[in-house]
């Protein structure tokens, strides 16, 4: 007969009784803590803000070259937070590197672009040069780092490479040359206030200058929110004007989309005209503070924002409100704009449910204005030159400029000022010196990755809101790409759709889902049309946010103007 071991309950009441030796769950130790303190400080009377949460990883990642758990659950104790919640927010984001307390931090991250333009100029061959060539250094690919213009695009920790080689990317790993370029060119303070600049702020922050006349000049320009969703801002000026206060005002300078990167070109040369419409904007609508949200690839930016920002502060030209400068942490969804009201306020960032709109419940649960800056930065020369300057400006019976992102076949890609309503050929022949050498116009995305792509044959649609919506597409933030004979609109289509699975926040079943499925049967030689046109009905109607609803755009447009390159049914 075996042996049977025979616990008394009385013993387990006793066992049970006994006082713990330590607590429960993983503790924190003390070196660990000491380091976290160290970077962010010893907390206030009110503790550390809960809304710093992000900001204060960024400065554990940079310091120690990723997140060591024990810095996280010291980081959780500092702040009173839970552990979880503070992995959960540091899993999220794409440039958080969390590490086991036993492993070696890379010594230097090196991220090669991987979206179209920089795909189309070569980064593929570039990422496994330097995976094969760099061994003491971590190499990855990333999405769009906005340098589409600089193709093939890396960064060499928070060093910008542009038109990169594996020699250039190799000398700088070798000289640890890893900080971000310095912009010697940039308009600093003192220039621009030499040149007029804040007066118009003052005026207005003063009430020299009617605030109401502010708003009727906007709304008689036209002037409609250049970020992509293209409200008109002289509306959403008086919509978020009438609330209640305290009312907040959030900057959207997050521009992951794939093709963009006009807002990068304009801060790095002129940040104060930004920074005026800010001020003036924050005066006309009554905003207490302003939270400015910068995309995380943008170092050298935001280098030059902070000096800038510390300037205004140390000699302002009026009354300023608060204004918080947040770094984005590598994802593209934070460029939804409740998205990024989540993130700055230290969540992880995925887009709300609405209603309520953030003009009525925003950041913090307060009335938000939300712009990106490339509104706020017409702002200034809007007023001052008058609604119906802006307004004559525009071709084919379309208002205003529109600064164009343009990248690929062209032979000089960048930041174009053109009408509103330029075609895609008058685009390229009269901005951009006509196409690259060796390529005729095959294709062209008129609004980055979620804009859809349109055959040369639709070359002379006007390019602006409104106007190609019944070609199946849209303008966006105005990211154009621009493919030659030589290249295929299913593999952009297919790059595309690998993107938005990439930075899908998980949140809806559609969009998770939907795009990874997408760009598995994208893959194949024929394209299972049925369930692939099943697949962008759901995302369609049953996304969340703009992510899932525009991902079966490039989908859509290959199948109704390139079915010959997936074996499809060509439509009559």
């Amino acid at each position: 007969m075996a042996n049977t071991t025979h616990i008394g309950l009385d013993q387990v009441r006793q066992q049970l009784r006994q006082p713990r030796t330590q607590l429960k769950g993983r503790q924190v130790m003390p070196e660990a803590r000491s380091e976290v303190q160290a970077l962010i400080g010893m907390p206030p009377a009110e503790g550390h803000r809960r809304d710093l949460l992000i900001e204060h990883l960024h400065v554990l990642n940079d310091h120690f070259h990723g997140l060591f758990e024990r810095h996280i659950v010291a980081l959780a104790a500092e702040m009173r937070l839970p552990v979880v919640e503070v992995f959960e927010v540091a899993s999220f984001y794409h440039h958080f590197d969390i590490l086991k307390d036993d492993a070696t931090a890379p010594r230097i991250t090196v991220r090669v672009c991987d979206s179209l333009s920089c795909s189309l100029a070569g980064s593929d061959s570039l990422l496994r040069h330097l995976q094969n060539d760099l061994l003491d250094v971590k190499v990855v690919p990333v999405p769009c780092l906005g340098r589409c213009e600089q193709a093939p695009a890396a960064q060499v920790g928070q060093q910008a490479v542009a038109h990169a080689t594996s020699d250039a990317v190799a000398q700088r790993v070798a000289q640890n040359q890893t900080e971000p370029n310095p912009l010697p060119d940039a308009i600093r303070l003192a220039a621009y206030r030499q040149a007029g600049g804040y007066q118009l702020a003052q005026q207005i922050a003063t009430s020299l200058k009617d605030h109401e006349s502010v708003i009727q000049c906007l709304e008689s320009s036209g002037l409609r929110g250049l970020g992509g969703a293209g409200f008109p801002a002289g509306r959403k000026w008086r919509i978020v004007r009438s609330q209640p206060g305290p009312r907040l005002m959030a900057v959207n300078i997050d521009e992951g989309e794939p093709g963009t990167f006009k807002d990068r070109t304009g801060l790095e040369a002129d940040p104060h005209r930004f920074l005026e419409g800010v001020l003036i904007a924050a005066s006309v609508v009554g905003c207490e503070a302003v939270y400015i949200y910068l995309r995380d690839e943008y170092h050298e930016a935001r280098v030059l924002l902070t000096q800038e920002l510390a300037a205004l502060q140390a000699n302002p030209p009026c009354a300023l409100p608060r204004i918080e400068l947040r770094r984005g942490a590598g994802a593209y969804i934070c460029g939804e704009e409740s998205a990024m009201i989540e993130s700055i306020e230290g969540k992880r960032g995925e887009p709300r449910m609405r209603p309520p709109y953030i003009a009525e419940v925003g950041l913090f649960g307060r009335p938000t204005l939300e712009h990106n800056f490339e509104t706020l930065f017409w702002v200034r020369e809007l007023i001052e030159q008058g609604a119906d300057s802006f307004a004559s400006q525009g071709r084919h019976g379309r208002k205003g400029l529109r600064r164009f992102s343009v990248s690929g076949r062209v032979k000089h890609p960048g930041v174009k000022l053109a009408p509103a309503g330029i075609t895609l050929r008058e685009l390229v022949d009269e901005y951009c010196g006509g196409m690259a050498e060796g390529h005729t116009l095959y294709a062209y995305l008129p609004g980055g990755a979620s804009g859809g792509i349109l055959p040369a044959r639709l070359a002379d649609v006007p390019l602006d809101f409104d106007t190609l919506q019944p070609h199946g597409c849209f303008i966006g933030s105005a990211a154009v790409m621009v493919l030659g004979q030589h290249d295929s609109a299913r593999e952009a289509a297919l790059n595309v759709m690998r993107f938005f699975a990439h930075e899908s926040c998980g949140q809806c079943t559609p969009c998770r889902v939907g795009t990874d499925k997408a760009a598995q049967l994208m893959t194949a030689p024929v394209w299972d049309t049925d369930t692939l046109q099943d697949l962008a009905q759901v995302m369609g109607d049953a996304s969340i946010c703009g992510l899932g609803q525009a991902a079966p755009n490039p989908i859509r447009c290959v199948l109704d103007y390139f079915p010959h390159e997936v074996g499809a049914e060509v439509k009559a």
